[in-house]
């Protein structure tokens, strides 16, 4: 068989996220992390946890963190210790990972969803304080996609209704509104270290972060089978078991020292996909008053699937997040019925997430953007003949 030489013309592939290249980058410290746990011999809980928690709260810049078993146990803890009753309803955006909805669906509460507003897809505070009612218990803020939802107004309306603010940080590690960062803004906040996130782990892993002690010591005795903290033979209430192992925990302190600086690069290149895509397909509006962390790189663009062939072709990696909103979803038909939300419903038909990773190069970026101006240029000639 005779295989082609390669062509020093055509660009190589982009991966949708570079996993590889950010390992890469920190393996003899990884390693070494590990090697750290192995001499150790504790595997849950121990040393590392107990030192990701201290850091990864300074990093946020509340009082506890409590490291669980990954981001969906997060938000179902928070609940849980905030006493959410079966039956009680919770405000969440129809624009979110399903996991928001399976949490409030997890301890007995009905998500109430409500759409996003058109410029961002992060929740319409307006559409929050419609859908309060007399069952509301709690508000889930979503900071989707790398950005702080409009934290500001979700604290008026939900302390003028005394309800429970909490915080879905799970795509916004180090994001920021108004100078405080994601985690550090609502009653509590759940957070998931999957691989793909901007924090990620080698493996599943979340945390709760929160001012509130009190909650933080019960988030830790659910996630621990109720356990008496003064006496580990007695269990106060019926828990689970959602615990950050230390293996993950020691790979989380290597990644959040380069935090900072990922999220910086991130920031470079969505704002050279903004320098560089066509008017036809646009990024997400940023808040001012916020610093995104650019989990996703998202635009809305007409036509989707010819774009989306494009860069299939072009050896370009994508995502959609997400095409079928949460209350279109068939796990929740049988819950409160759902009137048309139609700003996330007519975004769910536009939205393309294109590649983006802290070491995604300038040569990467141009590569991608041309192959999007390439098809959405020959549409506008299609349409003006």
């Amino acid at each position: 068989m005779t295989v082609p030489a390669p062509d020093p013309g055509r660009p190589g592939p982009v991966p949708f996220l570079d996993l590889r290249g950010e390992h890469r980058r920190v393996r003899p410290e990884l390693d070494a992390a590990w090697a750290a746990v192995l001499d150790e011999g504790r595997f849950v809980g121990g040393p590392e946890v107990a030192a990701f928690e201290r850091e990864f709260a300074d990093h946020v810049g509340t009082a506890r963190c409590v490291g669980v078993g990954n981001g969906t146990d997060a938000l179902e803890l928070v609940l849980r210790a905030l006493g959410i009753d079966p039956g009680a309803e919770v405000v969440v955006p129809t624009n979110t990972f399903v996991a928001t909805a399976e949490a409030v669906r997890a301890v007995g509460a009905v998500p109430v969803f409500v759409d996003v507003r058109p410029e961002d897809l992060l929740v319409d505070p307006a559409a929050v304080e419609a859908a309060i009612g007399p069952r509301t218990a709690a508000v889930v803020a979503v900071h989707l996609f790398g950005q702080v939802a409009d934290i500001a107004a979700l604290r008026r309306i939900t302390r003028r209704h005394g309800l429970a603010l909490v915080e879905d940080a799970a795509q916004a590690h180090g994001a920021r509104f108004a100078g405080r960062r994601a985690g550090a803004l609502g009653d509590a906040a759940a957070f998931s270290f999957y691989p793909g996130k901007n924090l990620g782990a080698l493996g599943d892993g979340g945390a709760v972060t929160t001012a509130d002690t009190g909650l933080a010591d019960r988030v830790r005795r659910l996630a621990d089978h109720g356990r008496d903290p003064r006496d580990r033979h007695l269990h106060r209430e019926a828990g689970r078991n959602s615990r950050l192992d230390a293996l993950q925990a020691a790979v989380l302190r290597v990644r959040l020292r380069r935090l900072d600086a990922d999220n910086e690069a991130r920031r470079q290149v969505v704002a050279r996909y903004g320098d560089l895509l066509p008017d036809a397909c646009r990024l997400l509006a940023v808040d001012p008053r916020g610093e995104p962390v650019h989990h996703l790189a998202v635009v809305q663009v007409e036509q989707r699937g010819a774009v989306a062939d494009a860069l299939s072709a072009a050896g370009i990696g994508w995502g959609i997040h997400y095409p079928v909103p949460c209350h279109r979803q068939p796990a929740f038909a049988d819950d409160r019925p759902t009137p048309s939300l139609p700003v996330a419903e007519a975004a769910a038909a536009r939205i393309l997430s294109l590649p983006c990773s802290p070491g995604t190069t300038a040569e990467q970026i141009e590569h991608v953007t041309t192959a999007v101006s390439d098809v959405v240029e020959r549409r506008r000639r299609v349409a003006s003949r």
